[in-house]
């Protein structure tokens, strides 16, 4: 038996969108009917190198799926200036369950953004307005991508309006999506009234004021992923229909982490997990709400859901690298 090296363009490859939001979607149904094992996100803090270590260790036996993984993943803030290496770089162990024979080693980098805009879609598509055209997105760099990639699959976005403070990476984005969508710079404020608002930023302290959002937008808060970030004002969630991807992760380090520690959001404040909500054991979006929000930390059985699409795919398009990595001799 040999493994499978897949590497980003091979992740890229055979990560198609379309294929990625349904396996995650069936994540999320699969974790709402418990038949998946997740111990919780574990951190390694590094504040010698300004960075951490996260281990992400899944496994999914729902149906077709019997899927197990590993991501170990990590935040390095100064890795772009000091070692011109990418903030965040992951790995992903793909792994046999009835042997744990590792099937694959691949991109985790790549993996982590499909499967985050993935996240976004299906959150999107429950809970956005059906007719949503437009997506405002605060944050430029490389997670931002998918997200338009991704929720242009389930709703028909026509405007997008990106912010950055980097007017570079604001012109990369117009210049990458601008043959395809009317893409256009502009305040935060600005990408705060669309249908849809994806916020993909390491921020602190919030940068999107409850004044700017639009009455019935819906939010994908994507970038806090450590405790003490949030992206959105405290009255924006507060007020909000708030669903989240995971209780215990949410509230130590999701964009609710923040107001959740001041005692300003309790377990009343929250509408619910999206896995009751893709499962159909709760409502989506109703004619009745205003603004929702959806607080995405990011799950181990995103990963692993993701991964057994790759690598099925790699499989059957002959892609990637086979070589030794277990001596399989008894």
């Amino acid at each position: 038996m040999e493994t499978l090296l897949l590497n980003r363009e091979d992740v890229g490859d055979n990560a198609r969108m379309e294929e990625v939001i349904v396996a995650v979607e069936e994540a999320f149904a699969a974790y709402q009917h418990g038949n998946v094992q997740m111990p919780a996100k574990s951190y390694i803090d590094l504040p010698k190198y300004n960075g951490d270590f996260r281990s992400m260790p899944a496994y999914m036996d729902a149906g077709d799926w019997d899927a197990a993984g590993i991501k170990w993943v990590n935040v390095h803030t100064d890795n772009p200036d000091e070692f011109d290496l990418p903030t965040v770089m992951g790995t992903m162990i793909y792994s046999d369950p009835r042997n744990a024979f590792p099937l694959s080693i691949m991109d985790g980098t790549t993996l982590t953004r499909k499967r985050t805009g993935a996240a976004a879609a299906v959150a999107t598509d429950h809970l956005s307005i059906p007719n949503a055209s437009s997506l405002g997105i605060v944050g430029a760099g490389v997670q931002s991508y998918t997200q338009l990639e991704a929720i242009s699959v389930v709703r028909d976005i026509e405007t997008v309006v990106v912010a950055d403070k980097r007017e570079d990476a604001v012109q990369r984005f117009i210049d990458r999506f601008g043959d395809e969508f009317d893409v256009r710079g502009g305040s935060i404020a600005e990408a705060a009234q669309c249908d849809i608002l994806s916020t993909v930023t390491p921020v602190e302290s919030p940068i999107v004021d409850a004044a700017d959002v639009g009455d019935h937008t819906h939010i994908n808060a994507m970038g806090a992923d450590a405790p003490g970030k949030n992206e959105l004002d405290e009255e924006i969630v507060t007020n909000a229909k708030l669903v989240i991807d995971d209780y215990e992760q949410c509230t130590h380090s999701g964009e609710i982490n923040v107001p959740w520690s001041r005692g300003l959001l309790s377990d009343e404040d929250l509408y619910g997990e999206l896995g009751a909500i893709v499962t159909g054991d709760e409502a989506g979006r109703t004619p009745e709400d205003g603004v929702t929000v959806f607080d995405s930390t990011g799950l181990a059985i995103q990963d692993v859901a993701t991964a057994h699409v790759v690598y099925e795919r790699a499989n059957e398009q002959n892609n990637g690298t086979a070589f030794d990595l277990v001596d399989t001799r008894v």
